[in-house]
């Protein structure tokens, strides 16, 4: 009930048909998908916060006429509950922004810092609810309204069960950790609203001290929700994750033709999205273009059997570069990669072999929405070979339309922007020795 396992966080990895037909596969359509994850998540931690915010209110009310020191613990805590929405709130808005120069993953990692604060918040609470009731066993005071204290005990648990269900569904929908960890703390908050009720009852039966015996043991489950919550939160934060969610890949890599061995397979959290790095060995007799088809065959089905999934790079092992497909392999009697850094970040330009021919392409490690990229080769006699790059569409790569011509010897400027932002790089080419065409 309190830990994270299960069908929430890890278990929604393992059960997919490997055949590509399991339903995680990519929505293609004109909303992006994060940004309709994030208002999910707004929405759900809104309504919890009103809901809690009600609770809170009549629980205080009844509170302040009955001397409850097992409700007053409670309230806090529901107070405190309430008060996390503003944290994840903030979070799920800053999510929303693209990834910059500075920041190119975006600032998912917000969402793991509200986690924290949340933690916090609810250590906060359990030490302000346990000092009360320690008080209130060392200086007993009589607990009066003892209906109305069962009444509000009952309106508690319903209020934090209803927030429970909104924040773990949308928060395991989201694979959300911070928001998968308010919702239990919320659902155990629920139930210890019910021992506000078996203290009233003790009370009405003649054991005065039933209340904030019933407090301390409210303190002691919200310290439990502490532990529970700080081991999902922090490991999330540590870049760790769920042992299935490698097993999957591994698995999903084992099956596509062409692969013989998987050497290393890592995969972390940013947020609520999922980025890996996969490694794999493929049959020697195959050629460069059967690489660049099996990388691409391999990012498909990843992204078809982990729905989390933002980001994936395929490296081929012992090969002298990263490959994805867009991320094609350099030749290995083709010219050596120019490499640059600007405004924007750092790249390279490089003649790569791919199905279709040698391409001129442009890997980046920046975002390339709205970048524009051209390659001007000065000729023998004053002619100019231009070339555009282009996206390649689901990669993060640009890519000329043509190959560039023979011989690959020549002087060339690469010019790259965006919007008002341009800047200009001169760059040789120069045969490898031994290379034939």
């Amino acid at each position: 009930m309190l830990g994270f396992g299960g069908a929430g966080a890890s278990g929604d990895y393992a059960d997919g048909a490997h055949g590509g037909t399991s339903g995680h596969g990519h929505t293609h359509g004109v909303i992006d998908a994060s940004l309709t994850t994030t208002d999910s998540g707004v929405w759900a931690i809104k309504w919890s916060f009103v809901i809690l915010a009600i609770t809170a209110a009549l629980q205080m009310t009844v509170v302040v006429i009955s001397g409850s020191v097992a409700l007053l613990a409670d309230t806090i805590h529901n107070i405190g509950d309430a008060v996390t929405a503003i944290p994840l709130w903030i979070a799920f808005v800053l999510v929303r922004r693209k990834p910059t120069a500075t920041f190119t993953y975006g600032l998912g990692r917000v969402e793991d810092l509200a986690g924290i604060l949340i933690v916090l918040i609810i250590l906060f609470s359990a030490v302000v609810a346990g000092y009360e009731a320690i008080s209130r066993l060392i200086h007993p005071q009589p607990v009066t309204q003892l209906g109305w204290l069962a009444a509000a005990g009952i309106v508690g648990f319903v209020g934090n069960e209803t927030v429970a269900v909104f924040r773990i569904r949308v928060g395991r929908q989201m694979n959300s950790a911070a928001l998968i960890a308010d919702g239990y703390h919320a659902r155990t908050d629920g139930l210890t609203s019910l021992a506000v009720v078996l203290g009233a009852i003790g009370v009405y039966f003649g054991y005065p001290l039933a209340d904030p015996i019933f407090g301390l043991l409210i303190t002691i489950t919200i310290f439990g929700i502490v532990w529970q919550s700080a081991k999902a939160v922090l490991t999330r934060a540590l870049d760790g994750v769920e042992p299935s969610i490698t097993a999957e890949i591994r698995h999903t890599a084992e099956h596509v033709p062409g692969v013989t061995t998987v050497t290393a397979a890592r995969a972390r959290w940013i947020g609520h999205r999922l980025h890996a790095d996969v490694e794999v060995a493929l049959d020697v007799t195959r050629s460069v273009g059967d690489a660049t088809s099996i990388a691409a065959l391999l990012k498909h089905e990843l992204f078809d059997h982990l729905p989390g999934l933002r980001t994936v790079t395929v490296a081929l092992a012992g090969s002298d570069a990263d490959a994805t497909p867009g991320d094609t392999h350099t030749p290995h009697n083709a010219p050596e990669p120019f490499r640059f850094s600007s405004a924007l970040g750092r790249g390279t330009i490089a003649i790569v072999d791919t199905p279709g021919g040698e391409r001129m392409q442009l890997d980046a490690e920046f975002p390339l929405a709205g970048v524009m990229a051209n390659v001007a080769i000065t000729r023998p006699g004053g002619t100019v070979e231009s070339l555009v790059l282009s996206p390649v569409d689901g990669e993060a790569v640009l890519q000329s339309a043509v190959a560039p011509a023979e011989p690959h010897a020549f002087d060339a400027t690469l010019s790259i922007g965006r919007a008002s932002h341009d800047e200009t790089f001169a760059f040789s080419i120069t045969e490898p020795e031994g290379r034939g065409h």
